[in-house]
């Protein structure tokens, strides 16, 4: 039989494509020797393989992943998360995540769905984040996210000139023909946002965003929505502004500075914040600054 169809029998846990791309990178061996897909075996012959490990077992591996805990106690963690890491593990990120670092710091929250994660920011959104260390205030958080005792407050950066406030209340689903984009569609799932101006500059302006739901890229698709998109927002912004400033920003211009609740085994209401995160905070300072002459 060919060595490839022999491994697709004695190993049907893994497909053919990944057992393929082993064989050609060397990863299987009889007697030794690395054989190619249309190499015959006939029986009795050893076959060696070393296995790249799953997907599933990098996202369940502790990582010693620095994390700014704003506040811990029993029943919570609040956590400032910093750009560029990804809350949990997925496609294209199944290690190096927020999920990683619970793991290495908090062991005990392997017991837990998603090691306690109950909500998420994007990877490249910085600020704070709540994550449970019991099943009950996990189930607890679940259940104020849905009743929207949570309030969850942002700073975004957003091109233009928006009114002084408003609110958007238009249904957020997949896009109809960009799979990996979130859009405004009927067939959306309810979402709102209620923003403010903090303060304006000549292109751009910061704004208060408060949400209401907790929809997947909610800001960022409203603001859009608005016509003014976040600066630096690869994904629903502009390319290209008027002010270079703006355009060298290298990731969305968002930040969640307030996180509240209400604490799931005192009843206590809660709330903390954090500063801006320092590139939007020096990007800021830059749009204060007059103009070079």
């Amino acid at each position: 039989m060919r060595v490839d169809l022999a491994l697709a029998r004695l190993f049907p846990e893994h497909s053919r494509s990944r057992l393929q791309s082993w064989l050609k990178a060397g990863r299987i061996r009889i007697a030794g020797a690395s054989p190619d897909a249309k190499t015959k075996v006939w029986g009795g012959e050893t076959i060696e393989l070393s296995a790249e490990p799953s997907e599933a077992v990098l996202a369940e591996q502790p990582e010693a992943i620095p994390l700014d805990v704003v506040f811990e106690d029993d029943t919570l963690i609040v956590i400032n998360k910093p750009v560029g890491l990804v809350v949990h593990p997925g496609s294209g990120n199944w290690s190096g995540t927020l999920l990683n670092a619970l793991l290495h710091h908090y062991p005990a929250s392997r017991a837990l769905p998603r090691a306690g994660i109950v909500h998420r920011l994007d990877k490249d959104t910085s600020g704070l984040l709540v994550v449970a260390r019991t099943l009950e205030a996990q189930t607890d958080l679940v259940r104020q996210l849905q009743a929207r005792s949570v309030k969850r407050h942002y700073y975004a950066l957003v091109h233009g000139a928006p009114q002084p406030s408003g609110e958007v209340n238009a249904p957020i689903g997949r896009h109809p023909v960009q799979r990996t984009r979130m859009a405004v569609t009927p067939g959306g799932r309810e979402a709102l946002t209620r923003y403010r101006v903090v303060e304006r500059f000549e292109r751009a302006t910061l704004v208060e965003c408060q949400l209401a739901t907790g929809r997947t890229h909610q800001i960022r698709v409203h603001m859009t929505h608005t016509g003014h998109p976040l600066i630096g927002d690869a994904t629903y912004g502009k390319s290209r502004s008027a002010d270079p400033r703006l355009d060298a920003f290298p990731r969305q211009a968002l930040h969640a500075w307030q996180l509240g609740l209400i604490h799931p085994a005192s009843g206590e209401v809660c709330r903390w914040q954090v500063p801006l995160a320092a590139d939007m905070e020096a990007l800021l300072a830059e749009l204060r600054s007059p103009p070079s002459p």
